[in-house]
């Protein structure tokens, strides 16, 4: 009767321990399993039996063993393991491992296992999720990462370069989350001086300004019910700050020229290529506003560390401008491929785009080669001469290491749009204003800016 009772209230912890947490395998002190929930053989590929010693299980005699060098050295990781399918294929599993601690000493492990239907096919599968298109297992996680904060109301911050696709993976959070069926509202906040950008976010009362001949309701209200996208946060007024931070607070916002809040149920996914603390240490962004807009941040990597997604992207936009009455592209020449996997690609996946484009204008026919690719993709220095309106001291060519990175892509976007600074900045995927406010703040503007 005991040993029936310990087997009854076994089978229950398993199943709360599945409920909680989902697959879960639990170790002891010397790494061996004593137990597992009911999906963990179908995410490792086999049977998984009790007494087991879990490096060797998950890690095998694969040279690349994260998970087992962490669970030697008794801290906790989150890594990915390859694993066999019933198919005689491969998936990638997404295992976090945690010690458990009694009176501060370890007695093992909990490890929780992850995996998505899209992985079956293996670690290098090209995926399309949300509309992001990618075979790189760093945009993978992420895309994991997308689905669990989904489910939550949680405000989030999308962390990523210029042309990453910070607002690709705010409209993948909306549509992965139960406000789908909701609008979506986007707004650049460095697109617009404050005055309108506050009429525009909050809305307005006829009369409240000049100009102002009716109500309007603004994003926050337009988005009721959905998600609201604030792309270059960190470029808000401190004014602003704090009329935003009184909204997240208050769920309600005051028109212009209004005086009764209005309630509104939105979600609030905000963007920024820069760190928030790096700007609340400067002194121009609020820290309380910080952590209310930073409750779950979300990294893209740039297109450099994902070289396996730039012919995969690139295929993608082909495709879209393929037209047999003008030009189908059937295949990239090996030395343009080469040239386009060692550029560096500081506007990323838009300069990406941006770089098909440019092919199709300049080249003919069913092969793209190297020579339709722009100069700096080919690797033609073509910084010989400094870009209109842009001091000599400053010329990119000068390899002033002194200047920031970002500085130095805002030059030679520049030198590449021939001084144009409406086509630099749409190559760099952002308002002329936001690029007028960038050059003044590293003090690149000549006497005529």
């Amino acid at each position: 009767m005991t040993k029936r009772r310990d087997i009854d209230r076994h089978s229950i912890l398993l199943s709360a321990l599945h409920e909680v947490a989902g697959a879960a395998i639990v170790l002891d002190a010397d790494l061996r399993v004593i137990a597992h929930t009911v999906d963990v053989p179908a995410l490792v590929g086999g049977p998984v039996e009790l007494g087991v010693f879990a490096p060797q299980m998950l890690c095998g005699e694969g040279a690349q063993r994260p998970v087992a060098e962490a669970l030697a050295e008794g801290r906790a990781i989150v890594a990915e393991v390859p694993r066999p399918t019933p198919d005689g294929g491969s998936r990638v599993i997404l295992v976090r491992a945690s010690p458990l601690l009694s009176k501060r000493v370890r007695v093992g492990f909990i490890l929780l296992l992850e995996g998505e239907p899209w992985e079956s096919e293996g670690p290098g599968a090209a995926v399309v999720v949300h509309g992001i298109h990618t075979r790189d297992s760093s945009m993978k996680r992420l895309l994991r990462d997308v689905d669990r904060v989904a489910r939550r109301s949680a405000t989030v911050l999308v962390r990523g370069e210029t042309g990453a696709g910070k607002e690709l993976v705010a409209r993948a959070v909306h549509a992965a989350s139960d406000r789908a069926a909701g609008p979506f509202r986007a707004i650049n906040c460095a697109a617009l001086p404050p005055h309108l950008l506050e009429s525009t976010l909050f809305g307005h009362m006829r009369g409240a300004f000049t100009g102002a001949v009716r109500d309007e309701p603004g994003h926050f209200r337009l988005a009721d019910s959905g998600t609201l996208f604030l792309d270059e946060v960190a470029e808000l007024s401190l004014a602003l700050q704090a009329k935003l931070l009184r909204v997240l607070e208050d769920r309600s916002v005051i028109p212009v020229g209004g005086r009764e809040p209005v309630p509104v149920d939105v979600r609030i996914i905000s963007a920024t290529h820069r760190s928030l603390r790096d700007a609340v240490a400067a002194g121009s962004f609020r820290a309380d506003l910080m952590y209310r807009l930073r409750v779950v941040p979300l990294f893209i990597p740039p297109l450099r560390e994902r070289v396996s997604d730039i012919e995969l992207l690139a295929w993608r936009f082909i495709e879209a401008r393929n037209d047999p009455g003008s030009r189908e592209v059937a295949r990239i020449a090996p030395t343009a491929l080469r040239k386009m996997t060692a550029y560096a690609w500081p506007g990323n996946v838009r300069e990406l785009e941006n770089a098909i484009e440019y092919a199709f204008a300049m080249g003919e026919g069913p092969v793209l080669t190297e020579a339709h690719l722009p100069p700096e993709v080919r690797g033609r220095d073509t910084r010989t001469q400094p870009a209109r309106n842009v001091p000599l001291e400053h010329d990119p060519a000068s390899g002033d290491d002194d200047l920031p990175d970002e500085a130095r892509r805002l030059l030679y976007a520049i030198e590449r749009s021939a001084g144009h600074r409406g086509r630099a900045a749409a190559s760099l995927g952002m308002s002329r204003v936001t690029l007028w406010r960038k050059l003044k703040r590293y003090g690149l503007l000549d006497s005529e800016g």
